[in-house]
């Protein structure tokens, strides 16, 4: 405007232009500028002229705007609500457990089914023989519950509330722990329930593979039958072959089959049982001890017969490792619902069994448990395709749970090459590592053939797993007030479960020096 020409404004726009010279600029967080979902937040609008919108914009934008749109929709730990991010490794999705995360509360169920039945759940009854009918089933309801508190702990631990995701046992023990001592406390328990688990189901497949071979034969067969160690050589090369499969989503139809079959199994063994006659002199009393001592380390044993029917917590993560999560629909809300109807079908299997085969052979059940007890009581009186067919389910069940079992296995192979190569592992290279890990289980397998009698003592040392470290790593990690319920909760069951764990193995080494074990190397039976 030029000097000495007087330009008349009126006061609504005066006033109007001081309104706007008072107003200070608002500017945002920086993570608010940057995200996507705050482009149209009104607080951005405030103080900025609006750029009036071409009506060719849809269209000369279209080409661009959508591609940005799908790799923002897209892009792992998309942005959900303000300041909230899904952190992940990007290492993770060249590892078989985490390769593929489209699992649902299916998938939860079926791999948690198979690997929370097994065939340690047919001794359930010998803990009785000691306890008693009163003390088993209380122990049993209470470890039931124990077991379900802990891993429902385990599911609210998976994702952190800075938005990491872990999807390994071990590594949310070094999360808890801290890196040396996390490592210490879970590195062998873990190893040992995946490694020594599938050692155990090479014995327990090979030789009810041989007993099935001989009930469907029968004693008039002129084939001349294979002997244990090439049973084992059979079950080893059918593991192998379903190794294949390439991560952990990919074997839930294995894992399926594994669940049908433990629940077919399970039922089929204890309706079996308490439809036939009971073996004359069955009794009910507990087993006469000659001291107290020995009376007291029989209780330890009977403990952690209990403690070991309940397994599969060092797979809950990686199963869940295997789901997508967001803010609004975390991963621990399909895994909690398919662990929660497992659980219940895992009820409805385990209590039978352990009520109705003490009911039924009482103290004369043998040290193999109920499938040793039917084929020693009743294969007289019971149907050969009735028994065939238990060792049939025994066996497939074998094979679909060293498929799960193994992948930790797997998982921790493949991430020693990824993080040196800093690339996925070749197609050859993980058909190598997984022949390799089933030669080296099915090696030890045939020169340790006594090592199921060592169950007791590594498994003791294992039991934490289960019952004590999920709720220490709950107070480290989410830090609950001190001295309030949940705490005190906490720390002891925590310190009860580090108890148990210690009387468990002390039960272990007792009954090894006393009773003794059978060492023979090379010599499976």
């Amino acid at each position: 405007m030029r000097e000495g020409v007087e330009v008349n404004i009126s006061p609504a726009v005066a006033k109007r232009r001081e309104d706007e010279a008072e107003t200070p600029a608002i500017s945002a967080p920086p993570f608010q500028l940057e995200c996507p979902s705050m482009s149209r937040s009104p607080l951005l609008d405030i103080g900025r002229p609006k750029t009036p919108r071409s009506p060719y914009a849809s269209r000369l934008m279209t080409p661009i705007a959508s591609p940005m749109k799908k790799a923002i929709t897209n892009m792992q730990g998309c942005l959900e609500e303000v300041g909230h991010f899904t952190k992940l490794d990007p290492q993770d999705a060249w590892l078989p457990i985490t390769e593929s995360r489209n699992g649902n509360a299916f998938y939860s169920a079926f791999h948690t089914l198979c690997s929370g039945i097994g065939v340690q759940a047919l001794v359930l009854p010998l803990s009785f023989t000691t306890l008693g009918w009163t003390w088993g089933i209380l122990c049993v309801s209470v470890a039931f519950i124990w077991q379900m508190y802990t891993l429902w702990l385990l599911v609210q631990l998976h994702e952190s509330e800075s938005g990491a995701r872990y999807s390994r046992y071990l590594r949310l023990s070094m999360a808890a722990f801290g890196e040396k001592r996390g490592k210490l406390f879970a590195l062998l328990p873990t190893m040992y329930l995946s490694g020594g688990t599938c050692v155990t189901l090479i014995m327990i497949g090979g030789t009810t593979m041989k007993i099935f071979f001989q009930t469907v034969c029968g004693a008039t067969c002129d084939v001349n039958p294979l002997t244990t160690l090439e049973w084992y050589v059979v079950f080893t090369c059918c593991s192998i072959v379903l190794a294949q499969l390439p991560n952990l989503n990919s074997i839930a139809g294995v894992s399926l089959i594994g669940a049908i079959t433990a629940i077919s199994y399970c039922t089929l063994i204890w309706v079996v049982s308490i439809s036939k006659s009971r073996p004359m002199g069955v009794s009910y009393d507990p087993l006469e001890a000659k001291s107290d001592t020995e009376r007291l380390f029989s209780i330890f044993n009977a403990l952690g017969i209990i403690g070991f029917a309940f397994r599969g917590h060092n797979l809950v993560l990686e199963i869940q490792g295997t789901m997508p999560s967001s803010l609004k629909r975390p991963s621990r809300v399909p895994m909690w619902r398919g662990v929660k109807y497992a659980y219940l079908i895992i009820a409805m299997c385990l209590f039978p069994i352990a009520i109705g085969g003490y009911w039924a052979y009482g103290n004369l059940i043998p040290n193999g448990g109920m499938l040793d007890a039917l084929h020693k009581y009743h294969a007289h009186d019971t149907p050969r395709f009735l028994l065939g067919l238990t060792s049939l389910l025994v066996v497939l069940n074998s094979l679909s749970s060293f498929q799960i079992y193994a992948m930790p296995v797997f998982d921790n192979l493949e991430l020693r090459y990824t993080s040196k190569m800093n690339k996925p592992c070749p197609w050859w290279l993980r058909s190598g590592i997984r022949a390799a890990f089933g030669c080296l289980a099915f090696f030890i397998a045939v020169a340790l053939p006594f090592l199921p009698s060592l169950a007791g003592l590594i498994g003791g040392i294992a039991l934490p797993i289960t019952l004590a470290y999920p709720c220490f790593m709950w107070v480290l990690i989410k830090k609950p007030q001190k001295y309030s319920r949940f705490w005190y909760l906490n720390l002891v069951l925590g310190a009860l479960g580090m108890v148990v764990s210690i009387l468990v193995v002390t039960g272990a080494i007792w009954s090894i020096v006393t009773i003794g074990i059978k060492i023979h190397f090379f010599k499976p039976q």
